[in-house]
This record gives structure tokens, C-alpha cells and sequence, in this order.
């Protein structure tokens, strides 16, 4: 079974955002929406995982520029047909393993990411994101919350304790997925001594992070 997730989302890039049409999640989706426009008010945002622009739309109404980054060229292509608010939109296509260059950003935005990084490289994939931000700047995540008959049920679950869905696609095509579902006390641990103003909101369907940076003179090493 095909385990490639740059694969499956660009195979996915057309149907991905009919999982916001669900009517249960509506109101969570509302609540979201005034957080993270009122957070990202007059900011300018670095966004990873950008997917097809969803949330990148929805945040461009009120910050003030967005650097939108992805990984796959087939949704950014779908992400740049979308009609934005006023923001400065800018994409880009960029492996967050692999930030080009040593620019230090106002804020962070990363969407329904943490969820499919592995458990084993989750220390590391933290000292990025905020080696990528100024000192004191805001980062967000949001992401999944597990709700029995909402989503889908886990399948496999490896020595690291990461978790995976088996996914179909409309084409067919069947996917093993990594698809964590942290706990706050987890996350919380997880960022001792490499954050503050750590809040952590649990909607019914979403869970919303939001730190600020603090600074960091070690130099990244890849494990």
C-alpha cells in the first residue's frame, strides 16, 4: 500500500477541502476562523502546509501579507486560483525540512501538519518552526481532534507508537496515512523549554496551539 504522502496529497488536491462541507463541523470551523483571523491580525505570516489555500484564504482577511508554502506544486497550483482578501499573498514552493535561506518571520501558521509528522521526529520538527520565527513571534497549529464516526478508525500503529489510517481516494487509490492524535499534557511536554504563552484550545473537532518563541542560539542539527 502506497505510504508516500507527497503522492497523496496530490492526488487528493481536488477533493481535500470537501472534509470542511461536513455539517457537524460547522460551528467548530466558525470558531476557528475568529481565532485565527484575530491572531493573525495585521501579521505577516508564514504559512507551511498550505495545501489549496483554505485557511490561507480565510487568514489573508486580516493579516497583513502571507508567505504561503507547500511542499506539492498541485495544490499550491489550486491554492493560487482562489480569490484572497487583501493580503499580500505570496507561494512558494518549499520543504519545511529544508527552509531555504535564514529569514526570521513574524509569525507561523502550520494546518493539519502535526498530525503527520512521526512521533520520532517531532522534537526536531519544533526547533524548525521556531528557529523560522523572531523571538517572542506567534506560532499556530491546528489539527484534528480523533471523534469516533467522524474519522476515520486507526489501522496500524508502529514501535514508535505513530498511528495510521488507511485512506481510499475518489480514483481508487489506497493510502497507509501517519495520523496522530496528540493530548495537550503531550504537546505541552513536548515544548518545555522552547516556548511560552502556551495556550491550548480543544474545539470538538480541532485543536488550536498557539506559543510564542523564545530565543534559541543552538544551531539545528538533523538527528
Amino acid at each position: 500500500m502506497n505510504t508516500d504522502m507527497v503522492s497523496y496529497y496530490k492526488e487528493r488536491a481536488n477533493e481535500y477541502e470537501k472534509i470542511y462541507a461536513r455539517p457537524e463541523r460547522q460551528h467548530d470551523l466558525l470558531l476557528a476562523t475568529q481565532i485565527l483571523q484575530e491572531t493573525f491580525r495585521d501579521k505577516k505570516v508564514l504559512e507551511i502546509a498550505c495545501g489549496t489555500g483554505y485557511w490561507t484564504k480565510i487568514i489573508s482577511k486580516t493579516a497583513d501579507s502571507i508567505l504561503a508554502t507547500d511542499i506539492n506544486d498541485a495544490v499550491i497550483s489550486l491554492a493560487k486560483l482562489k480569490e484572497y482578501f487583501a493580503s499580500k499573498i505570496k507561494f512558494q514552493l518549499v520543504d519545511i525540512f529544508n527552509l531555504p535561506g535564514t529569514t526570521k518571520h513574524e509569525s507561523l501558521f502550520g494546518g493539519f501538519i502535526w498530525s503527520h509528522i512521526q512521533l520520532q521526529g517531532l522534537t526536531h520538527f519544533i526547533d524548525i518552526i521556531n528557529d523560522s520565527v523572531q523571538p517572542g513571534g506567534a506560532v499556530v497549529f491546528m489539527d484534528n481532534n480523533f471523534v469516533e464516526g467522524s474519522n476515520l478508525p486507526m489501522t496500524d500503529r508502529d514501535n514508535f507508537g505513530n498511528t495510521y489510517q488507511t485512506r481510499q481516494l475518489e480514483n481508487g487509490m489506497m493510502y497507509k496515512v501517519v495520523k496522530n492524535f496528540p493530548t495537550e499534557d503531550f504537546i505541552k511536554q513536548l515544548l518545555t523549554g522552547k516556548a511560552k504563552n502556551i495556550e491550548f484550545i480543544k474545539l470538538e473537532y480541532y485543536w488550536i496551539l498557539k506559543y510564542k518563541t523564545i530565543r534559541n542560539d543552538s544551531i539545528l542539527k538533523q538527528p
